[in-house]
């Protein structure tokens, strides 16, 4: 299958700081990828990169054989999480995704109860989301990127927070959706965040270095 997203060349730097230091990369569908790698090494720019947050100084960035900032300024159909999931704490969580899903309005409400479920959340718990665990939150933001069923979920160190059942659970629901041919790849400052991936890379000092298998 073609590419997920395909990266030639990839340079980032914020004023004399060089972040993203010559990135070459190709995610296919149906695998899950994953990038180690110490806070500060460049992971987080990487995705934003890759979804057209932040523009690379030089190199070019293909999601689903668009170019991002020449064909589309954002890729389209992804999942994601960057950083913390950002919710709103006086609502609970199915009411935070149906919030979000109005959006665009693309999945029914039962879908979204469904999501919630899929992550081992209560979807028709009245907890406002300001008292959940940082555990639960986190599983509220992997129903968040899924919810919408897109091909491309990109996750910035989704286990963060999580028990041993919320790994469990989230590496589950992660290898369904790589046997229904999505591309997913995730960070991580673990390597055993990785045994569900099929590719590893390393990321060190803004490069990208594979393979650790």
């Amino acid at each position: 299958m073609s590419s997920a997203v395909k990266l030639e060349s990839i340079c980032k730097k914020f004023n004399k700081e060089t972040v993203l230091r010559d990135v070459n990369a190709d995610f296919h569908y149906g695998k899950i990828y994953g990038i180690v790698g110490k806070n500060g090494s460049g992971k987080t720019v990487l995705f934003k990169t890759i979804v057209g947050f932040v523009r690379p100084t030089s190199g070019h960035v293909y999601v689903k054989g668009k170019e991002i900032g020449v064909d589309t300024d954002f890729a389209e159909d992804v999942g994601l999480i960057i950083e913390t999931p950002g919710f709103l704490s006086q609502y609970n969580a199915y009411k935070n995704l149906e919030f979000l899903a109005s959006i665009r309005n693309k999945i029914s409400k039962q879908q979204i109860k469904n999501t919630i479920k899929l992550v081992g959340l209560d979807a028709e718990s009245l907890k406002k989301v300001g008292k959940f665990s940082l555990g639960m939150r986190q599983r509220l933001g992997i129903a968040q990127a899924i919810m919408e069923d897109p091909d491309l979920i990109i996750l910035d160190e989704p286990m963060n927070g999580l028990d041993k059942n919320g790994i469990h659970i989230v590496k589950e629901v992660l290898g369904n959706l790589k046997k229904e041919g999505k591309s997913i790849i995730l960070a991580s400052h673990y390597a055993e965040d990785m045994e569900i991936c099929d590719e590893i890379y390393e990321m060190e000092d803004g490069m990208l270095l594979k393979n650790l298998h």
